[in-house]
């Protein structure tokens, strides 16, 4: 079940989108058809160093934000603990789900809503944008190590790498109180988030996702999900609490 929530700034999102500046305004540069719509199977473009170029706005397809874990046959493989947690989140309806009260979602939370995302290439990192509660996160890939010692953050540290034509990314040092999806699928101080982008082709990104959290799981698993890109759109203002009048209402069974 959806959180209350995303269903009420859902519906705010799409009227503020009908009279929003820039949303049709034609994305310069991509490969069209002779109809002038954007042409998604065409190659996926490169960077000047040969890699593909992920950069662009990015949209989910599926409903990865309520269960991470919907294609896997067994769900994902919890301990106790995280399975009584889980338990307990799905038996009071999700009101304790810090992202309902406006915080970040997180990695890979952040990706799997039904909210566009843009990616930025920049000199030693990789940034993205979120338009879900107007967040940003940086993907260092200047060659640096994780830290050793992190102070626990909701997005946590990432650093990233070109494996072949994949973009690697590693994740750690997220707080205690992470939530993988609303259904609230656990994550500790001890997850780690391994995510490899692929461009398959000009409109259409791949990213395998493998959680790796001994506290919460007796064995990393993996999601994929896959994106399309959004022509001739922009992100739009996404202030989480503006005239907000649901959440108090959250209140589980």
């Amino acid at each position: 079940m959806q959180r209350i929530v995303f269903g009420a700034v859902l519906a705010a999102m799409l009227t503020a989108t009908a009279s929003a500046q820039w949303i049709h305004y034609p994305t310069p540069g991509i490969p069209r058809t002779a109809d002038g719509k954007p042409n998604l199977s065409a190659p996926s473009p490169r960077l000047p160093d040969g890699k593909p170029d992920l950069s662009g706005i990015w949209l989910v397809q599926g409903l990865y934000i309520g269960d991470i874990a919907r294609d896997l046959k067994d769900g994902a493989p919890m301990t106790p603990w995280a399975a009584d947690l889980y338990k307990h989140r799905r038996d009071t309806l999700s009101k304790e789900d810090p992202t309902g009260w406006c915080v970040v979602g997180g990695v890979p939370r952040s990706t799997a809503v039904p909210y566009p995302f843009k990616i930025l290439n920049t000199n030693g990192m990789v940034v993205i944008l979120y338009e879900a509660v107007h967040s940003f996160r940086q993907i260092f890939t200047d060659g640096r190590p994780l830290p050793k010692d992190p102070n626990p953050q909701w997005f946590g540290y990432s650093i990233g790498k070109w494996e072949g034509d994949t973009f690697v990314v590693s994740s750690a040092g997220f707080n205690d109180n992470a939530w993988l999806d609303n259904f609230g699928h656990p994550g500790t101080e001890s997850l780690k988030v391994t995510e490899r982008f692929r461009r398959k082709d000009f409109g259409h990104l791949e990213v395998q996702v493998t959680i790796d959290d001994p506290k919460a799981y007796t064995k990393p698993w993996d999601v994929t999900m896959p994106f399309v890109y959004q022509a001739d759109t922009e992100m739009i203002e996404y202030m989480c609490t503006e005239n907000e009048k649901d959440l108090k209402r959250l209140v589980g069974k």
